[in-house]
């Protein structure tokens, strides 16, 4: 029986010359597999049809969108994951759902391999082949790309001289990864970080400098998930697709960013992320009022180190599904609506309100009515500098000998 391998594939430049480099170098039979993360623009069918144009002897699709939203991100929204404090996460976590399906399909198939077209640079090839060993440990992992040391120039040479069925040229030399979280666009000109991107990189944002009539949304939460727009109910995928349109005609979720990539190199990234942005952004507000302050100061660390986790491809970790547990645990009581502004590039919050919030207007106010006892202060104050001001004492002692 001929040798099968499962190779990724994304309809773009890396993958379809894989399928080709596979055959040719091995003999095997490829089976390239796409999933479907709410990433629009071409359907599945014509990503089908271009991995058998390119050589595929089977193209397997799984539409997983509503799974992408509900199952990575839902989960990275409860995080408030941002990546050094920018990065929403875009790629990273669509990968460990592409491996599931990448497994399933291996083990459907009948295939040994399993291959990926990126390049020894980037951090997808260790998120795959991470998530690849943890989930299929008896499945072997092969980069046709990384391995054969392929350029971009090199890459585009082959698809050319074997006629695939490709858009990406030497004109477009951009390389693009796109779900319904947010859009990646690098390499090409943007790899000068002086120069400034140009408009036609964006697609899923317009230009935040003429933006419309400012636009006000009311989102609700329960239990930290979207449940409701402006009072309609709503999935997790239909609230970011819902967020991604809005937010995204005021220019709300552009990136652009030089990240420390996980295999040691600097990075410039550009980003549009509008519904994911936006979520955060309330998601974090709804936080402010219904998370205990010491519970919320040390979920900040663990929502940074969940984000560091999941960019190095450690999502299937030990660790990772530890900190999992304490996140879901912070989000019993993150219910209640947060009404915002998307307007100019921004998402402005306006308004919280919550049954379960720990803002107490009694004791919060400076009007009559307050209910704070402000005697309380000075022996707090006394305490609460205590340790320092005994450690300032021998300061001076020592000092004066």
């Amino acid at each position: 029986m001929t040798e099968r391998i499962v190779l990724a594939y994304s309809g773009g430049l890396d993958t379809s010359v894989a399928i080709g480099w596979i055959g040719e170098a091995t003999g095997a039979e490829v089976i390239a597999v796409a999933v479907d993360v709410g990433q629009g623009g071409e359907s599945l069918e014509t990503i089908r049809q271009r991995a058998l144009g390119c050589g595929a002897v089977e193209a397997y699709v799984a539409d997983a969108s509503d799974e992408f939203a509900n199952e990575y991100c839902v989960p990275t929204l409860k995080a408030n994951a941002l990546y050094q404090g920018h990065y929403p996460l875009v790629s990273a976590i669509s990968r460990p759902v592409i491996v599931k399906h990448l497994v399933k399909a291996a083990r459907e198939f009948g295939a040994t391999t399993v291959a990926h077209g990126c390049t020894g640079k980037g951090n997808d090839q260790v998120r795959f082949e991470v998530g690849i060993q943890t989930l299929g440990p008896d499945l072997k992992c092969i980069a046709p790309v990384r391995d054969l040391a392929l350029t971009r120039d090199k890459a585009i040479a082959f698809a050319e001289e074997k006629g695939l069925p490709i858009e990406t040229t030497k004109k477009n030399p951009y390389s693009i990864d796109q779900n319904v979280w947010g859009r990646a666009v690098e390499t090409g000109y943007l790899e000068d970080i002086w120069n400034a991107p140009t408009k036609d990189i964006y697609d899923y944002t317009a230009t935040p400098e003429f933006p419309p009539a400012p636009d006000e949304v009311t989102i609700s939460f329960e239990a930290g998930v979207p449940v409701a727009i402006d009072g309609v109910k709503v999935t997790p995928l239909q609230a970011i697709k819902e967020l991604n349109r809005r937010a995204g005609a005021q220019g709300v979720g552009r990136i652009d960013v030089v990240e420390d990539r996980l295999v040691g190199i600097k990075s410039r990234e550009i980003y549009e992320a509008p519904g994911a942005m936006a979520l955060i952004t309330a998601h974090k507000h709804l936080e402010d009022i219904t998370i205990e302050r010491e519970q919320a100061r040390f979920k900040a660390t663990v929502g940074q180190r969940w984000a560091e986790l999941v960019y190095d491809g450690q999502w299937f970790s030990p660790l990772k599904r530890s900190l999992d547990a304490f996140i879901e645990d912070t989000q019993r009581y993150v219910t209640g609506d947060i009404r915002m502004v998307l307007h100019g590039g921004q998402a402005i919050v306006n308004g919280r309100r919550s049954e379960t919030s720990l803002y107490d207007f009694d004791l919060a106010t400076y009007d009559t009515g307050d209910t704070f006892d402000q005697s309380m202060a000075r022996g707090f104050i006394e305490l609460w500098g205590m340790s320092a001001k005994v450690a300032s004492g021998r300061d001076i002692r020592v000092a004066g000998k």
